[in-house]
């Protein structure tokens, strides 16, 4: 790829971006959120077509002018968000063969079933994914969906698959395999684009790092020829300070008491509680249950059992509603599905959570007032957004989710429960996000930051239960524990 230049109303999301990859390689890709390495990716995938700018296979100039010419040239994209991806009441082998069985049928030929599941189910054998063909999709986890949309990916002639933050949602062991399965396409002589936050996994698997920066290539490595320290200077252009902040708090009353919560289902037994100005963690790996709590706390998902007291008052938190009245506020994993309304503006999304302070006489909004609150959110919190005006589905992962964490906080609740905040975050928003809930503390807020990032929950809180197949395995005092700690009682030490 040489020159390439993309503009969106307001943005120029890359500016003369070269790049250069081989098949039988694993390239990462990375830089901030809002560097353009997604939008690049786009560019090359098809998605995104009013580009300028010259792209070559084998020294043959090309056109991508669509998703379906793209993937004739042998370029497949599997996008973060693989619910969107996927067609959740067909099977895994329809879902496989998707591409194929389109194609055939936009020629009037019949469909085998029989075959189609026959070849999915070869497919799905060669790359050792351990699911049914015939099962539907939307029975599968997330990690399973992934390797789904991986083995349709690769049904066809695949040259070059763009991974976007796929470990994400991944726990270790889901990760270790799919890492062999990208080990795997590499001995076929498959080109892998990796884009990723997390550093350490990119040195392990990576052959070399391209990093971009405000929409322009910064430099290209070799990864045995740099570190991790070097490429976070490439990404932010300058050192990066400690992460964590310091900030002294006042440790208040308890603010929010939760006795023998469960769900039925996931959650079997949690006790726990907050003090006003504490950071209370909830560490475990991936599917421990950490969610479900944080959905149930704030009425998302039903309870079976427990009780849940706030200033001690006991309330009866049935949905999302009652918990904003009774002064919680939630900033979920899955942002873009749960957090923020991805077609509104940024405006529009930092005052839906409290909206009755925006209006006027006969329910008429105060649009000026709405304008004037969120620039100064905006400002405060360090939006990197055009406007106000800007649709928030053009803004970067990053920026995304300040918009997720700033509409709580014109709302001022009392209760701030975060549930991955840094998923799928640059190094430098980190560090921003971590100052925004370090500073609720220290307004007196209660705060619980539920986090699979056992660095993370070392770095910023100040209690931390532990939760192991939906219970509470432990409660310590973060100061007095460590990772390593952490990490045994998550995988259910004693």
């Amino acid at each position: 790829m040489k020159h390439i230049t993309i503009e969106f109303p307001g943005v120029k999301a890359l500016n003369e971006v070269d790049f250069v990859t081989e098949t039988g390689t694993v390239h990462a890709l990375i830089g901030a959120n809002g560097a353009g390495k997604s939008t690049l990716m786009k560019v090359l995938s098809g998605a995104y077509t009013h580009y300028t700018g010259s792209i070559f296979i084998d020294g043959e100039k090309i056109e991508i002018d669509s998703p379906r010419y793209a993937q004739d040239q042998g370029i497949q994209i599997v996008y973060q968000e693989v619910d969107t991806a996927l067609i959740p009441n067909l099977t895994v082998g329809e879902n496989v063969m998707l591409n194929q069985t389109v194609t055939k049928m936009g020629r009037k030929q019949f469909v085998s079933y029989s075959d189609m599941h026959k070849q999915a189910t070869e497919i799905l054998a060669s790359m050792h994914i351990q699911v049914s063909s015939k099962q539907l999709v939307s029975e599968l986890t997330l990690a399973e969906k992934q390797m789904v949309l991986i083995a349709r990916s690769v049904s066809s002639e695949c040259k070059f698959l763009i991974l976007d933050e796929p470990t994400a949602p991944l726990s270790q062991t889901e990760t270790d395999e799919l890492f062999r399965i990208v080990h795997e396409l590499k001995n076929k002589n498959v080109g892998v684009i990796f884009i990723s936050h997390r550093l350490p996994e990119l040195f392990e698997i990576c052959d070399d790092i391209t990093v971009m920066r405000n929409g322009k290539f910064v430099t290209k490595q070799k990864i045995k020829d740099t570190t991790i320290n070097e490429v976070v200077e490439f990404m932010l252009g300058k050192k990066l300070e400690e992460q964590f902040p310091t900030v002294v708090k006042q440790i208040g009353a308890t603010i929010l008491e939760v006795d023998h919560l469960a769900d039925g289902s996931k959650i079997k037994d949690i006790t726990m509680h907050v003090n006003a100005g504490e950071i209370v963690g909830l560490a475990g790996l991936v599917g421990a249950g950490k969610t479900e709590i944080c959905k149930a706390l704030f009425g998302a998902n039903k309870r079976t059992a427990g009780d849940i007291r706030v200033n001690g008052k006991a309330v009866n938190i049935k949905h999302p509603r009652a918990a904003v009245a009774n002064g919680f506020a939630f900033v979920p994993e899955e942002r873009r599905k749960e957090g923020i309304l991805v077609t509104e503006t940024v405006s529009t999304n930092l005052t839906a959570s409290y909206l009755n302070q925006f209006v006027k006489v006969f329910n008429f909004l105060h649009f000026s007032k709405e304008r004037q609150t969120s620039e100064q959110m905006v400002e405060r919190i360090g939006i990197k957004t055009p406007s106000v005006k800007t649709q928030v589905n053009n803004l970067s992962g990053g920026n995304q989710q300040k918009v997720a964490i700033g509409k709580w906080l014109i709302a001022d609740a009392d209760i701030y429960i975060f549930d991955e905040p840094t998923k799928g975050v640059d190094v430098g928003s980190k560090k921003d996000i971590f100052e925004l809930i370090a500073e609720l503390a220290k307004r007196g807020k209660g705060v619980v930051y539920a986090s699979s990032e056992l660095a993370e929950i070392v770095g910023i809180t100040d209690r931390v239960y532990v939760v192991y197949d939906g219970r509470v395995v432990n409660q310590l005092q973060t100061k007095e524990t460590n990772e390593e700690e952490l990490l045994y009682y998550s995988t259910g030490g004693k």
